[in-house]
């Protein structure tokens, strides 16, 4: 039998700052985000990383 793993790691750089828009500095999450990230499973952490926080971070810069 053969197990896939994935340690997906939190995208905390330790810049905890909240924008207006309640958006972290560091890693682009909300307070809600940043909050379930224990309780999320892989699936949901890959397409926060993959895909939500890539286009939250290009329309900031």
């Amino acid at each position: 039998m053969s197990f896939q793993f994935r340690a997906v790691l939190s995208p905390c750089i330790g810049v905890c700052t909240l924008d207006e828009q309640g958006l972290c500095l560091g890693c682009f999450r909300t307070t809600s985000e940043i909050a379930r990230w224990s309780q999320m499973n892989d699936d949901e952490r890959l397409r926060l990383m993959e895909q939500v926080l890539p286009e939250r971070e290009s329309r900031r810069r």
